[in-house]
């Protein structure tokens, strides 16, 4: 475990308006492996041991708001209306953190990708006598990046925007990517010198670095990899930083064991769990909630969410597994089978066709094709239990709420509206009638009632 020697605290800038997501969602709201991107900075924080955590937000993002509160409480948000600049963000969250004492750490909502390490080392660099920290990385293209310019002993000397960086400065390829990390009273001090006097009218918060040199503070430059510090301003970005979500979570699952047969073609979520020696075919995507067990095998075109599968069961291809969903091992999940809040014995399977929602179905059940459970009545939903060792016929309709028997048998085309007791057989189909030469005199009469038609 980390061993933390100051309480420390994290602001998480939030308030920005995404104009160029184009979209009515605050920016930081949107996804990236199957969670808000707000999430993502929040669990970072919790990540390093953060006691205390505010996000900045727009008075008018009600969603975000809603959602942040939910998850970290109370008093959880500071306003920044109107914005004006980084710094003045920062400084929205004085009073929530008012009585604070210890190391405070500057994310960004829509920066999702920062790993724990990277500001692991801010603070080692606080602990080790800097009064700041600043995240940098070196940019392939660092274009209109602010540059973090060295001193000669190594230490960070200062900030420089790119519009304002000399020819010199401009060739420096270490970038600011704004997270900033410093004792948090030395760091609302310095925000209360900061001015505005600049071409934008803002307060902006790297220039804390000038500040603390002016006063003699030594400051830290801690690099990262860029694409670890990647901002999403659209949704060319999100897609971007969703690309390289899924690649390293790819690489991850196949050094742990687990094949991917197409490993581009496989997508994750935060917090699926595959064991070593599952086996995942082509185009298969893995929803929130999932855990797949060692020696499963998901195959092609596959979708499951909120799902726990248990070894040697064999899913799809083209199947469905949604949230509630629980197989225990060996269970067989066929093409164009979809399951909903519904637990499965040892060994049971269900092929091909079918919709098993809100179900118990006991171990070595056979669930024919076509098989529904009808679990919901337009206002409630209704379970549908099923014993041990019971065969399901082809094309069956169990009306919930119904209780299949152990070993009990329902014939193909059955409706069951009623309890099945054990070892019994049920058919439920109305009487086959046959009408001798019906079909001729059908098409013979359907025939010239088509041939009057195009006449007139």
């Amino acid at each position: 475990m980390t061993h933390i020697a100051r309480d420390r605290a994290a602001i998480i800038l939030a308030a920005g308006k995404g104009t160029r997501m184009k979209s009515d969602l605050p920016k930081v709201m949107h996804a990236l492996g199957g969670r808000p991107m707000i999430d993502w900075s929040i669990d970072l924080a919790r990540n390093v041991g953060c006691s205390k955590i505010v996000v900045i937000a727009h008075p008018s993002q009600t969603v975000l708001i809603d959602h942040v509160t939910a998850l970290l409480g109370e008093g959880a948000i500071a306003f920044q209306d109107p914005p004006q600049g980084t710094g003045h963000a920062v400084r929205c969250a004085e009073d929530a953190l008012k009585g604070f004492v210890g190391d405070l750490v500057v994310l960004y909502g829509d920066s999702p990708l920062v790993p724990p390490s990277a500001i692991e080392d801010l603070y080692a660099a606080l602990e080790t006598g800097a009064s700041l920290g600043v995240l940098g990385f070196e940019a392939a293209e660092p274009g209109l990046y602010g540059r973090l310019i060295l001193a000669a002993d190594g230490d960070l000397d200062a900030i420089v925007e790119a519009r304002e960086a000399s020819p010199e400065q401009l060739a420096v390829r270490l970038c600011n990517s704004g997270v900033m990390a410093g004792r948090a009273e030395t760091m609302f001090r310095l925000l209360g010198k900061v001015t505005n006097q600049n071409a934008k009218g803002e307060y902006y918060l790297t220039d804390l670095v000038g500040l603390a040199r002016a006063e003699g503070a030594i400051c830290k430059a801690v690099q990262c990899g860029e694409d670890d510090l990647i901002g999403c301003d659209s949704k060319a970005d999100l897609a971007e930083a969703e690309a390289i979500f899924q690649s390293h979570r790819r690489l991850e699952a196949m050094n742990a064991g687990v094949t991917l047969v197409a490993p581009e073609t496989v997508f994750f979520s935060h917090d699926t769990i595959l064991e070593a020696d599952v086996v995942v075919e082509p185009n298969v995507v893995f929803g929130p909630g999932v855990h797949v067990r060692s020696g499963a095998r998901i195959r092609a075109f596959s979708h499951l969410e909120g799902a726990d599968v248990a070894s040697g069961c064999e899913i799809g291809p083209y199947a469905r597994l949604r949230p509630g969903t629980v197989l225990q091992p060996n269970v067989r999940i066929g093409n164009f089978v979809e399951t909903k809040n519904t637990q499965m014995g040892e060994g049971a399977k269900a092929n091909h066709l079918a919709y098993l929602g809100d179900g118990t179905i006991g171990a070595n059940v056979n669930i024919g094709a076509g098989t529904i459970f009808c679990n919901y009545d337009g206002f409630m939903k209704y379970g549908t239990t099923i014993g041990e060792g019971a065969f399901i016929g082809s094309n069956s309709a169990l009306v919930a709420p119904v209780e299949i028997g152990k070993g009990a048998i329902v014939g193909s085309g059955s409706v069951i509206t009623k309890d099945v007791e054990a070892d019994a057989l049920a058919v439920a189909r109305g009487p086959l009638i046959t009408r001798a030469g019906w079909a001729i005199s059908f098409r013979t009469r359907k025939g010239a009632e088509k041939a009057a038609s195009k006449k007139d």
